[in-house]
């Protein structure tokens, strides 16, 4: 169980508002939990580091500043409260794929373009994610990487 997180911490000016919007997208696109307005959080691997690297970068671009620490979990009162805030979104995504799939009017194509950009977020390989794979390879859906 991965117990080693990136921590982003970033301030930005106010104004004008789209650099604010741009980041706070970004973070949502990779899946970043927020622990306080501007303290995001991923599991620390070699693309969330790169891409954490990356959007410091950019912040940095913005005239804000931003800090990017490793970070071991040495305490919490519920150890898997974090790992969950990451899983429960990302399972909820790979059931809607799988209801989706059952349906007469399926677009596989999207369907497949979708389980991509949820399994790019799936940092702790989901059964359900292998599950909905297998499905949609079945069902045609080539795409599935």
């Amino acid at each position: 169980m991965v117990r080693q997180w990136l921590l982003l911490v970033y301030k930005i000016p106010r104004e004008p508002t789209s650099g604010r919007v741009y980041v706070w997208r970004k973070l949502k696109q990779l899946g970043a939990i927020a622990l306080q307005d501007a303290a995001w959080v991923l599991p620390q691997t070699s693309r969330t580091q790169e891409q954490f690297q990356w959007l410091a970068a950019e912040i940095t671009e913005l005239r804000g500043e931003a800090l990017l620490w490793e970070a071991d979990q040495i305490y919490a009162t519920d150890p898997d409260s974090l790992r969950l805030r990451f899983v429960e979104p990302v399972e909820a995504e790979y059931r809607e794929i799988l209801a989706a799939l059952k349906g007469k009017d399926r677009d596989l194509a999207a369907l497949s373009k979708r389980f991509q950009d949820v399994q790019v977020r799936d940092y702790f390989a989901s059964e359900l994610g292998r599950q909905t794979r297998k499905k949609l390879l079945a069902a045609g859906g080539g795409a599935c990487s």
